[in-house]
C-alpha cells in the first residue's frame, strides 16, 4: 500500500467513524453530541481532501471511499437525527425524514460524474444540508409549540431533498476568485446570525441557541444563492 495514501484515507475513516457516531448518539436523543458528530466529520471531510491534494496521492478509491463516508456522515446521520427527533411528535410518519440519505446518496454521485462542479456546485452541498438539520435538532421540543410545527419540518425535509439535487448554482469558497463579492457578503451575514445566536445563548443561558447558528447560516446561504440564481434569470 502506498504510505501517501494512509494519511487520507485514515482521515476519510474518520469521517465516516463520526457519522456512524452521530446515528448512535441520535438513537440515544443526544442530538448535541450528535451534531458535533457531524461538526468533527467535517472537519475530516475537509483535511482529508487537502492532505491527498498535499501529499499528490488522490486515487479512484480514495474518491470512492470519501463518497461513501459522505453519505453516511451528510446523508444517514443528519436523516437518523430527525427521524429520532420528530418519531415522539409524528410517530412512524416520521420516517419520510430518511428520504434524505436517499437523496444525498444521489447528491454524491452527480458531483463525481459532473465536469461542472470543480470550483462550485450544482445542487445544495451534503454537508451544508447536515449542518441545518443537525443544528436545528438541538432545539428543545418547547421551540414545536403547534404540532402543525413538527408536520412542517418533515415536509420542510423533502424540500432539502429536492435542493440537494436541483439545477441551482451554489458557489464554494473554491470560487472566491470569481464570486468575491458575493462570498464576501455572505460571510458578513454569517457573522450577524451567528453573533445574535450566540447573544440570545448567553441571555437565555441554553447552548442550543448559540448551535442554532449553523441552521440560520445555512439558510442564508441557501436564501443568497436562490437569488443569485433568479437574478441572473
Amino acid at each position: 500500500m502506498n504510505c501517501k495514501r494512509i494519511l487520507p484515507d485514515a482521515l476519510t475513516c474518520s469521517n465516516l467513524l463520526c457519522g456512524a457516531l452521530a446515528i448512535l448518539l441520535a438513537t440515544q436523543g443526544a442530538f448535541v453530541w450528535a451534531f458535533v458528530a457531524i461538526l468533527v466529520g467535517a472537519f475530516f471531510d475537509f483535511f482529508d481532501g487537502l492532505s491527498a491534494r498535499l501529499l499528490k496521492a488522490p486515487s479512484p478509491i480514495g474518491i470512492q471511499l470519501d463518497s461513501l463516508a459522505d453519505d453516511i456522515t451528510f446523508g444517514l446521520a443528519p436523516a437518523m437525527i430527525l427521524f429520532c427527533y420528530l418519531r415522539p411528535l409524528l410517530g412512524w410518519w416520521a420516517l419520510i425524514a430518511l428520504m434524505m440519505a436517499a437523496f444525498s446518496a444521489v447528491r454524491l454521485a452527480k458531483f463525481n460524474v459532473d465536469e461542472r462542479q470543480h470550483e462550485s456546485f450544482i445542487g445544495l452541498a451534503t454537508p451544508a444540508n447536515a449542518i441545518f438539520w443537525g443544528a436545528f435538532c438541538c432545539m428543545p421540543y418547547a421551540m414545536l409549540a403547534y404540532d402543525w410545527m413538527a408536520w412542517a419540518l418533515l415536509g420542510l425535509s423533502i424540500v432539502s431533498c429536492y435542493l440537494l439535487i436541483a439545477e441551482i448554482p451554489f458557489f464554494s469558497f473554491k470560487s472566491f476568485a470569481k464570486d468575491k463579492i458575493l462570498i464576501i457578503c455572505f460571510l458578513g451575514g454569517c457573522l450577524i446570525l451567528i453573533g445574535f445566536c450566540v447573544a440570545k445563548a448567553i441571555v437565555a443561558k441554553h447552548i442550543e441557541f448559540a448551535l442554532f447558528s449553523g441552521t440560520a447560516v445555512i439558510i442564508w446561504y441557501v436564501a443568497l444563492n436562490i437569488l443569485m440564481a433568479i437574478a441572473k434569470k
